[in-house]
């Protein structure tokens, strides 16, 4: 789930930084959050 947020979030920086130029700061905010998700499930791993 985590890494299904982290990856639609990632998608979603790229199109604003590539296709919308939404505000600077907007964009980097989601790719942040993007790799602190990404990496709380990597360290997370999976649940047994």
């Amino acid at each position: 789930m985590l890494l299904t947020i982290a990856l639609i979030l990632l998608v979603l920086w790229a199109l604003g930084f590539f296709a919308f130029h939404v505000a600077g700061g907007l964009i980097h905010l989601i790719l942040v959050l993007a790799i602190i998700i990404g990496l709380v499930h990597l360290f997370r791993g999976r649940a047994v």
